[in-house]
């Protein structure tokens, strides 16, 4: 019978290792062997057996410890571990700029009124590249990146167009060219472009991309002029997809086209991609497995027969979890390009050196402008053609190198919780303020617990009641159209909870003037003082400052007016209510002394905000002797 052996599995090191080893042949092998000097030949290999024990042990206690984010170290490993919690590692950070484009128009006579001739605006389309001539040692110069189109014919709430006199005609002295002014922002970006053939079918086909300071991807085409999109997984099978907003695509809401140019809808879309870092220049690009484009599993309606009893080709369906972001449990994730060459765009730039100063952007790098309308006069075309300009008016920011290793393991461990998923009224309060412009501007959010006395008999009570306001063309408040309430529905689905409930409802537009009375100090003049605090009044009730339920201390507006130079005493501080939809206000009238307590005018227990809609003639004040 076999003799058990006392065998040691605690040995971390060399030391141990060889002493673990010499004490087991002098106990299991004492006639055998009992030469152990360092110079035997015996030494010799019980030196080479701890060596190779000391080594595989080090190589385990290292594998362990790259299993665990906080305690990795190498920077491939981080990146999978990254992946795994839901953050995608950066390897640059684009600076931003605001850009601001101007073109010249000649004027042209309408009603009496000279006004510009839109005929002759100008349309930039989107990715128009830009170029800093900021140099320094690092780098020659910087290219920028307009991604939003550009339409000078095209002036809204979300998108203003100023228009200035720039020139006049020297024998009439009417105006003879307008100035007009868009603003934009620009990133720091490169366009790169480079292809990739595909053969035979295969799923799960993967490519890489090598470059340095590698943004993202900015689209993917292939020979037959299809689109591949990108989405944060492959088992998500829809997207986001904006369509103009015409009478021709949705005649109920094309009204609102001025406020809501383009509306977002989901849509299936089988031609996917993801990408994620393998390295700080290497990206890896996956698309899907399906191999039969006519006929995708993902596009099966769901009905009793294939749910709960499984589909044909499934044995049961009763214990699968479904996401609710992808109802059917689908084999494709995405169709495999086959026989094809993808076209791909991708974006480089950023880092610290992108943050380049003030009034040193302004190269136009492509002529990606344009007129959209035909039979001008060419000698003005050419004209307006040479006019456009550019310029940063402010510095670029925001540019950065990529994660370092503590970075990658902080961020990753405070996107695990979230996974992008809105909980608490402060999740969706910032998303709904992320709804790109294209889609509405919200001016003004307010969220809250939907209360049981609003609720109609046999009503269920919603998660959450979110209360919106938007800005007209001259920045005053107004309830938003329905089309920016279905493009914020429909962007809000992606993110909600699948039990949350939101109601998307219109807050309350109170407008308010202010009157006070102010005593002026000896030697001051009446009328400069009484400016100075109107301009203090208009600033402290701009309308960028105040939110929903924001209440009004009048307080605060004794002390303001104190503070203004020349002023001895304010005497009286008195906020009215401004209604009349004939007048230009809200049709809501308001308490205000009934609502004052305690110097305080208190919101109302509807979410509302106060708001005065005319600076210029609500604010009055005048000036009182003791």
């Amino acid at each position: 019978m076999a003799e058990n052996k006392d065998i040691k599995y605690i040995n971390k090191d060399f030391t141990e290792f060889k002493s673990s080893l010499v004490e087991f042949a002098k106990t299991y092998f004492p006639n055998t062997y009992n030469d152990f000097s360092e110079t035997s030949p015996g030494g010799m290999f019980l030196d080479m057996s701890a060596y190779i024990g000391d080594v595989l042990s080090f190589y385990l206690d290292n594998q362990i410890q790259e299993n665990f984010l906080q305690y990795a170290r190498q920077q491939n490993n981080l990146y999978s571990l990254a992946y795994m919690m839901g953050y995608r590692p950066k390897v640059t950070g684009v600076a931003t700029a605001t850009i601001s484009i101007t073109q010249e128009v000649p004027s042209i006579s309408s009603g009496g009124v000279w006004v510009p001739d839109v005929d002759y605006a100008l349309y930039f389309t989107e990715n128009t590249e830009l170029t800093s001539n900021a140099t320094n040692t690092a780098n020659a110069n910087f290219n920028f990146l307009i991604q939003d189109d550009i339409d000078f014919s095209y002036s809204s709430s979300s998108d203003p167009t100023s228009v200035t006199i720039s020139s006049y005609d020297s024998i009439t002295g009417n105006p003879a060219y307008f100035q007009l002014r868009k603003q934009r922002t620009a990133i720091s970006a490169t366009i790169n472009t480079t292809t990739f053939t595909f053969g035979s079918v295969q799923k799960y086909p993967t490519v890489e991309i090598e470059a340095t300071d590698i943004i993202g991807i900015l689209d993917i085409v292939d020979d037959d002029g299809n689109v591949w999109y990108e989405v944060p997984y492959l088992a998500q099978e829809t997207i986001f997809d904006s369509i103009k907003n015409t009478n021709v695509n949705n005649p109920n809401l094309s009204s609102d086209s001025e406020e809501v140019p383009y509306l977002l809808q989901l849509r299936k879309e089988p031609r996917r991609f993801v990408t994620r870092f393998l390295s700080p220049t290497q990206m890896q690009i996956q698309f899907g497995a399906g191999t039969n484009t006519s006929n995708i599993d993902e596009e099966i309606i769901p009905n009793p027969d294939n749910v709960g009893l499984g589909l044909p080709y499934k044995k049961s369906k009763l214990t699968t979890a479904f996401a609710p972001a992808n109802f059917l449990y689908t084999d494709t994730y995405g169709i495999a390009p086959s026989s094809t060459t993808l076209t791909v765009r991708y974006l480089t730039g950023g880092g610290v050196t992108a943050n380049v100063p003030s009034n040193t952007i302004n190269v136009i790098a492509s002529n990606n402008y344009r007129f959209t309308t035909t039979n001008l006069t060419q000698n003005t075309a050419n004209t307006v053609y040479s006019s456009v300009a550019i310029n940063n008016p402010s510095a670029a920011t925001g540019g950065q190198d990529g994660d370092t290793l503590d970075e990658i393991k902080l961020n990753s461990l405070g996107t695990f919780p979230t996974q992008l998923r809105s909980v608490t009224q402060d999740d969706y309060l910032v998303r709904a303020l992320s709804l790109p412009s294209n889609y509405g501007s919200i001016a003004k959010i307010f969220t809250q617990s939907e209360k049981v006395s609003d609720l109609l008999p046999g009503q269920i009570p919603a998660v959450l009641d979110i209360f919106i306001l938007a800005y007209n063309l001259n920045k005053n408040l107004k309830t938003a159209s329905p089309a920016l309430k279905q493009n914020l529905s429909t962007y809000l689905s992606q993110y909600r909870i699948i039990n949350d409930s939101i109601k998307i409802k219109d807050a309350f537009i109170i407008n308010i003037g202010v009157d006070f009375e102010i005593i002026v100090l000896p030697q001051y003049n009446n009328n400069l003082v009484l400016a100075s605090c109107i301009t203090a009044l208009q600033d402290y009730f701009n309308i960028d400052k105040w939110q929903i339920n924001e209440p009004i201390l009048l307080k605060d507006l004794f002390i303001l007016l104190d503070k203004i130079d020349g002023v001895q005493t304010v005497k009286n501080v008195n906020i009215t209510n401004k209604t009349g939809i004939s007048l230009g206000y809200s049709q809501y009238a308001y308490d205000i002394s009934g609502a004052t307590q305690n110097n305080v005018i208190y919101p109302s227990l509807d979410p509302m905000i106060f708001e005065v809609k005319y600076p210029n003639t609500d604010i009055k004040g005048r000036v009182v002797t003791f």
